[in-house]
């Protein structure tokens, strides 16, 4: 019995297959760009006001910003909450059906219930608003509706404009839950502003991956003490290759009788002086004086930013005159950073 053999998907007219779906995109893109452009049109106005009111809400609560919605609004919800809780503003999701089976013991006084429904009549919300009524918690409700269940209930209603769903039976949440997370997103970054948020705060919440590492400091990631190569003045170019060969760093400081930076030897300054009587020179002859330095207090990342801007793979580390470590884009690289 022969079978059918089905042909690969890339030889399946490939041209109208590519023409309709990068169509079906565009489609998909403009609808929802158009969404996001009466969203920020809507912040310029009456928006914007309620806008204000919430982020001082939220910034003047003593506890947590509880973020509540069901079905795709609680997908965005989720998505929110994690974005306050990293830059700044605790705050952690609270599922409205859960709610209603003992998480509301979750919500204090103190907080803030930040709740998420298109319609505004969300069933499954409802034990949730109610509590937050009955206890005067604050609750900001992100709807398109003002006038339902939810916009009433709240103490500040944040009201998105009507807008058309990219999907075209207007049917699955596409348009409204991107407009949602916009508004999220803007409140985040409002609430972080307001709170004078900085990348030291947000490297507390991010110590892992790519992030955690740029948002290092040049201290923690230095090599000081006898993990640095450093030889004094008037040190005998033999001393400087046999530190430079310990230390695998392919440089070496050249400090004064005090501890004080003056020059640096590195790869290029030997080829510059290569030579037989290389070995009967002095580190101070064949040093680079007022080289490129940084503070242990500056970010990884400015460090990595200054090795790439000088074409060098090493950096000394200097703070108040005194020389106290060397940091390596090997190290860096290992951090992540690069």
């Amino acid at each position: 019995m022969d079978m059918a053999v089905q042909q690969p998907l890339s030889a399946r007219a490939p041209g109208r297959t590519f023409a309709a779906s990068v169509d079906s995109a565009l489609r998909t893109v403009d609808v929802e760009v158009a969404g996001v452009a009466r969203l920020r049109k809507s912040l310029e106005g009456a928006l914007g006001r309620s806008f204000a009111e919430a982020v001082d809400l939220i910034g003047d609560a003593p506890g947590r910003t509880i973020v509540t919605g069901m079905g795709k609004s609680g997908h965005i919800a989720r998505k929110i909450a994690a974005t306050l809780a990293s830059t700044g503003t605790p705050a952690f999701f609270v599922h409205p059906a859960e709610a209603s089976h003992g998480d509301l013991g979750m919500i204090t006084t103190k907080d803030v219930v930040l709740a998420l429904s298109w319609s505004g009549e969300t069933a499954e919300l409802r034990d949730l608003v109610n509590y937050a009524g009955r206890f005067r918690v604050p609750l900001v409700a992100i709807t398109s509706n003002g006038r339902s269940a939810l916009g009433k209930a709240a103490n500040v209603a944040l009201v998105l404009p009507a807008v058309s769903e990219a999907c075209p039976h207007g049917l699955a949440p596409t348009t409204s839950t991107l407009m949602q997370l916009a508004l999220g997103d803007a409140l985040s970054v409002a609430l972080l502003e307001r709170r004078r948020f900085t990348p030291l705060e947000f490297k507390r919440f991010h110590p892992g991956g790519r992030l955690g590492g740029v948002l290092t400091l040049v201290r923690d990631v230095m090599r000081s003490g006898e993990a640095a190569p450093v030889v004094r003045s008037g040190a005998g170019m033999a001393e400087a290759l046999i530190m430079m060969s310990a230390k695998s760093l392919g440089c070496v400081a050249v400090t004064d009788a005090s501890g004080g930076l003056i020059g640096v030897i590195t790869d290029g300054d030997l080829r510059r002086h290569m030579g037989p009587r290389l070995t009967d020179m002095t580190v101070d002859a064949v040093m680079t004086r007022a080289p490129q330095t940084i503070s242990g207090e500056e970010l990884a990342a400015t460090a990595l930013s200054e090795m790439q801007a000088n074409v060098i793979s090493a950096l000394f580390v200097v703070d108040q005159g005194s020389e106290i470590g060397v940091v390596h884009m090997h190290d860096l690289i290992k951090l992540g950073v690069a």
